[in-house]
């Protein structure tokens, strides 16, 4: 005589593809693995990465950041659009979750010119090599995540949008963190 096991509910599992949360997982710890060596490297010259920091355009990465929350938000609008049938609002609230991803890499693209025009790069060693690989790292994660939002707008049934709004809400949070590490802690 076998057990019966109690049904979940949908509130005691995660949203989406169990898939998504190892990929979720696994990212988490590449920006983990980036932070805790942008930390060591600024242990080490603290001195030359203020110095640094502080050519930053605090005002950009503060409207990237207010952009990336703003879209995420809109991300968690389209899950409970679809849930309650409306597929119609529901990609509308992706397509505008997507359309804010692009405006964050178009802001991103500029503080990447301005950098540039001042001499700084990839190779420079130091703040701006790690400012770089984080940053283009998650620029490289908006994009993808955006093309996500769009597969998911195009086969939307609340799985699949759970699932792609995960992998969004990831890359927000990402950012809520990599914001205040590389632009504002002193």
């Amino acid at each position: 005589m076998s057990e019966a096991r109690p049904a979940v509910h949908k509130s005691e599992s995660l949203p989406g593809n169990p898939m998504m949360w190892l990929l979720i997982a696994a990212e988490l710890m590449v920006f983990g693995g980036g932070l805790l060596a942008y930390a060591g490297a600024r242990a080490l010259d603290p001195h030359g990465f203020l110095a640094a920091q502080d050519e930053l355009d605090r005002l950009a990465g503060t409207i990237n950041t207010a952009v990336l929350l703003t879209s995420g938000l809109f991300a968690a609008l389209a899950v409970t659009a679809r849930e309650a049938g409306n597929r119609m609002r529901a990609r509308l609230w992706l397509g505008a979750a997507g359309l804010l991803g692009g405006v964050f890499l178009v802001v991103k693209a500029r503080e990447y010119g301005v950098e540039f025009e001042h001499g700084h790069g990839l190779g420079d060693g130091g703040f701006f090599t790690l400012y770089f690989l984080i940053t283009g790292f998650h620029a490289v994660h908006v994009a993808f995540g955006i093309v996500i939002l769009a597969i998911v707008a195009w086969f939307d049934d609340v799985e699949h949008i759970e699932t792609g709004t995960a992998f969004w809400h990831m890359v927000d949070l990402v950012w809520v963190v990599v914001f205040p590490s590389l632009y504002l802690l002193r």
